[in-house]
Formats: structure tokens, sequence, C-alpha cells
């Protein structure tokens, strides 16, 4: 066969066309296999897809939200009383509030010289020419004069620097927690809309009386509308104990899930809520909460300020929208992506019978027949290839169908 023959003839069976051929196998175990993949496919479609995943709604999942948070409680501290303005930031909040639970304040700084925290890598010294003038230590507090001096009340010398004097890591005093938080409460008002279905919900009940929210704490049965929660509720449902908390400080998610069906009332349609420590954990570097800052006031004619290190919860509100309603469109692809996945039964059999089941070749020489309307030379006819439509027995005697 000559070159050109060969382009002929894959030329030409470019254009053939293939029509599937009805054939009976009559072979219990394909059949069992056959009938148990089909029903799994036809479950996995009705259960999963229409039933669980709801295939047949057209779905939103970016919707758009507002938060609004508040903080509230009242605590001593000694003979002190402490309310919000002290221990929140920002005393009224969007997606993100914290509250202070534990200080260490350092008193009384001003501007000045002072010796270097001994920590601090090249610090200590022994004598002027240890310490180079000018330099700035990144982790350190301040500038260096170039002066090797006692350490405070100590013994040893540390280069002197210009900062805020005296530096927090020797002057800091450790306050007792605030352990009263526990009781703190957070008022979440989250609002939410979905502009593809043209619905405004909010996780407060409509038209109810404003004395409701002071006077409620969320319960997921008995106050679904409440959207007041205790500090300690919080730590215990992200399964954080809050004495730890008070110690170190954490960073806490409270995820709003609204997961919406608008095929029922839109009113039904109420957030859910979960809480998950997003910080990293306890007795690792760095773990925890805590941030610093500071009141500055004037004495003698002199700027002072107090230096505050606070640790406590950062509450990080996050939002995430789902919702779907009944639309033709999707229904109507799912639907015949499900009729088109049932044909699946059938390649998987036809490949376990050309494979793997005794005498594949006469399945396969009853399965694949070719018909050409050009004239041919020699044609065979039996009985088994008279009709498109016929059966094959799994008990075979010489090669030929009984």
């Amino acid at each position: 066969m000559g070159f050109k023959d060969i382009v002929k003839e894959y030329f030409l069976g470019f254009w053939d066309y293939e029509t599937p051929k009805v054939m009976v196998v009559r072979n219990r175990k394909l059949g069992v296999i056959y009938r148990g993949v089909q029903f799994l496919v036809i479950t996995y479609f009705i259960w999963y897809v229409f039933i669980s995943q709801k295939a047949y709604q057209d779905t939103e999942t970016r919707p758009e939200s507002s938060v609004y948070t508040m903080m509230r409680g009242v605590a001593l501290q000694g003979d002190n009383v402490l309310d919000m303005v002290e221990y929140v930031h920002p005393s009224e909040g969007g997606d993100v509030i914290s509250t202070i639970l534990r200080r260490e304040v350092t008193h009384d700084q001003k501007q000045g010289t002072c010796a270097e925290d001994y920590r601090v890598a090249k610090a200590n010294c022994t004598k002027d020419s240890d310490c180079i003038p000018g330099e700035i230590d990144l982790d350190g507090n301040g500038q260096r004069t170039g002066r090797c001096v006692p350490y405070y009340n100590y013994t040893f010398k540390t280069c002197e620097i210009q900062s805020w004097c005296p530096i927090e890591a020797f002057a800091a005093v450790r306050e007792l927690p605030l352990a009263e938080a526990v009781n703190f409460s957070v008022y979440i008002k989250n609002t939410i809309h979905f502009p593809k279905f043209k619905v405004l919900r909010g996780n407060t009940r409509p038209r109810r009386k404003v004395k409701y929210i002071p006077r409620c704490h969320y319960n997921e049965e008995t106050h679904p509308y409440c959207p007041v929660f205790r500090l300690g509720y919080i730590a215990e449902h992200a399964r954080e104990k809050f004495s730890e908390l008070c110690r170190t400080g954490g960073v806490i998610g409270v995820f709003i899930n609204w997961k919406c069906n608008f095929d029922a009332d839109p009113l039904a349609c109420v957030p859910t809520y979960a809480f998950r420590r997003l910080d990293v954990r306890k007795n690792l570097p760095y773990s925890g909460y805590n941030y610093r800052f500071a009141k500055y006031y004037s004495r003698n004619g002199e700027e002072y300020r107090t230096l505050i290190k606070a640790f406590g919860i950062r509450l990080d509100i996050i939002v995430h929208g789902h919702a779907g309603k009944f639309n033709i469109v999707p229904t109507i692809i799912n639907a015949v992506t499900a009729m088109t996945s049932v044909g699946i039964c059938s390649i998987i059999c036809d490949w376990i019978m050309l494979t793997f089941i005794d005498k594949n070749e006469i399945y396969s020489d009853k399965k694949f027949d070719s018909s050409s309307d050009e004239p041919v030379e020699h044609i065979v006819v039996t009985d088994l290839t008279l009709t498109s439509y016929g059966s094959i027995h799994s008990d075979l005697s010489d090669g030929v169908p009984l």
C-alpha cells in the first residue's frame, strides 16, 4: 500500500459515522456491576447534587456586608472603677474590636538618657569604647550616646541611650488581670445584602422592642436574634481558657455564617455563629496578642508619659454568605448532566466485558460491526449478524452463541 493509499484511507475514515449497537449480554456478574454503578450514579445526583447541594438553584456567594461592634461592662481594679473607655479600643468599632485584660505600666517616663536594656545585642559594656555614638539597634530602646554607664541599681554596665527613660524593661509594673472581664458583653450588629436576589437581612429581629437587645445574651435556641455575646461565652466556644487569655492575650475569630434558601420566606434566614482562635498558640515566641499605647501629661513644664503594654482579646468579625433560589437554567443543566452521566455505566461494563470476561473475542466480534454503502466483493452472513438487536448468553459452546 502506497503513501497515497494510506492518506486516502485515513481521510475517508475521518468521515465515518459511529452508531451504538444494542446488545443484551446475559451475564449475572456483569449485570450486577451494571445495576450497581447505575444505582450509585443516580443516588449521587438525586441525594447529593439536587437535595444536599440544591443544584437546581441560582446562587450568590459574595454578598455585601457591614459590621458594627460595641463592648460594655464595668470592672474594679483595686480602688479604680474601669469602664469601656479604659479597656476597649476602639470604643465603637467595625469588624475588629479589642479589650484589655492585663496591663504592664511604666510610669513617669520622660525624654533623657539612661542605660540600655542588658538583653539587647552588644548593649553590655565595660568601657566607653565598647559603645558606638549614634548607633541605633532596631531591637533596642534608643540612640547610643557612646558612654558606658551602670545599669540602674545593678553593678554591671550597659551602653547609655537617649530615649524615654526609665526604659520599660526595667521600670514596668505588672498589674493583676481583669478577671471580671469574663462577663463583659460584646454587641455585634451585622447587616447583609444579597444584590442578585434583592434581599437585605440583619442579625436582629425586625420590629423588636429596643429594650430587647441590652437585656439578652445570644443563645442558639432561646435567643437566636440576640447579637450580644459574653466574652466568657466566646472564649468557651473557641475552646480557650479565659485565664490563659488574660496572661498572653489572643485573637479570636467570630464567624457569622449566612446560609439562606430564598425559595422559602427570606425572614426565616437566621445566621449561625462560630468562634475559633486565629493567632499562634501559647508557648510559642510572640504568641498571644498585645500592643502598646501611652498617656501624655505635663509636670513642671516637662512632658511625661505613662507607657502601657496591654494584653487582651481581639475579636475579628468575619462574615460568610451563601444564598440560593430556584432557577430553571441550572436545573436543566444539572438534569442533563445527570442523564448523561448514567452512560458511564455502559462504558465501564463494556470495558469489563471486553477485557476480563472469558471468550471476550466473541463479545467483541458481536459488538463491533462495520457497514459501507460501497459494493464489497465478499459478504459472509450468519445468524449472528442478521439483526442489530440480539442477545448473547454467557454459556458458550465451540465459540458459537447458543
